[in-house]
C-alpha cells in the first residue's frame, strides 16, 4: 500500500476495493466533514466501563472490566448492554433482563458521562485547523443524544459542530447510511462532497453505502480488529493530520 509522509508520521492510502460504493478519491476536496465521537474524538471507555460494571454489580454479576468493554463499544448503548449481559457480541438477553439492565446503565452513565473520558491527542488541533480552512463539521455518532450532548459540551468541542446526529436522532444508525445522508441533506451538498472520519468498520460501511469517502484513525474501537482491514481511503494517526492530508490529495 502506498504511503505519504505528514511531518514525522506516515499516512497509508488504501486502495478502494471493487464495488466499494464510491468512485471518488480524496483528490476532490470535500465541503463537509462528518466525525465519529467515541473512539475517534473521545476515549470514553473508562466511563462506559464504570457504568457497565456498576450495572452488572447491581444485577449480581461479575464486572467485565475496561479491556473487555473496549471490544464491545461501537454499536450504540443498547448493544453494549446486551453484550455485557450475554458476554457475546451478537446474542440477545431475555427482554426483561435487558430492560432492567439498560435502565440501570442509562441512569449510572448519565451521572458519570464525563469523569475520565478525554479527547484523543490531536483532536482539538485538528478541529481548529479544519474550522480555519472553512470546512463545515458535523458529529455523527451511535451514542444516544442524552449522553452525546453533555460529552461534547463538557469537553469544549460542541461549538465546532454545526450538526450533531446521535444514535437516536433517526430510526437507523451506522452502519446504515441514513445518518450520513441526513447530514448531506442538512448541508445541501452531494454525498460525494462529504467526508466521513471514524475509527471502525461501522464508519467505513456507512460511508461506502452513502457514497462518501472515508478516513479512519487506528486507535479507536473496532472490536479489536486493525481498521486497515476495512480498507478506508486513508488511515491517519491523529485528527491533526487530516487538514494536511486533504491539502495534498486535492
Amino acid at each position: 500500500m502506498p504511503t505519504r509522509r505528514l511531518g514525522s508520521a506516515a499516512v497509508t492510502l488504501h486502495a478502494r476495493p471493487a464495488g466499494a460504493g464510491t468512485a471518488l478519491s480524496l483528490r476532490q476536496r470535500p465541503k463537509v466533514i462528518l466525525i465519529d465521537l467515541d473512539g475517534t474524538l473521545v476515549d470514553s471507555v473508562p466511563d462506559l466501563a464504570r457504568a457497565v460494571d456498576a450495572m452488572l454489580a447491581e444485577l449480581g454479576r461479575p464486572a467485565a472490566g475496561a479491556t473487555v468493554v473496549r471490544r464491545w463499544v461501537g454499536n450504540g448503548a443498547p448493544r453494549l448492554v446486551k453484550r455485557a449481559l450475554t458476554g457475546d457480541m451478537d446474542a440477545e438477553p431475555e427482554q426483561e433482563l435487558f430492560e432492567r439492565g439498560f435502565a440501570l446503565f442509562q441512569r449510572i452513565y448519565a451521572e458519570h458521562v464525563l469523569v475520565d473520558s478525554r479527547l484523543y491527542p490531536g483532536v482539538l488541533e485538528g478541529l481548529e485547523a479544519l474550522r480555519r480552512e472553512g470546512y463545515a463539521l458535523a458529529c455523527i455518532t451511535n451514542k444516544p443524544a442524552r449522553f452525546t450532548e453533555p460529552l461534547l459540551l463538557g469537553l469544549g468541542i460542541a461549538p465546532f459542530f454545526a450538526l450533531t446526529v446521535s444514535g437516536d436522532t433517526l430510526p437507523r444508525k451506522k452502519p446504515d447510511p441514513a445518518p450520513l445522508r441526513y447530514a448531506a441533506e442538512f448541508f445541501k451538498v452531494r454525498a460525494e462532497r462529504v467526508l466521513m472520519v471514524g475509527d471502525s468498520r461501522n464508519d467505513v460501511q456507512a460511508a461506502r453505502a452513502a457514497g462518501t469517502p472515508v478516513v479512519c484513525v487506528p486507535y479507536g474501537y473496532n472490536h479489536g480488529e486493525d481498521i486497515a482491514g476495512a480498507a478506508p481511503d486513508a488511515v491517519i494517526e491523529s485528527l491533526a493530520e487530516l487538514p494536511e492530508l486533504l491539502r495534498i490529495t486535492r
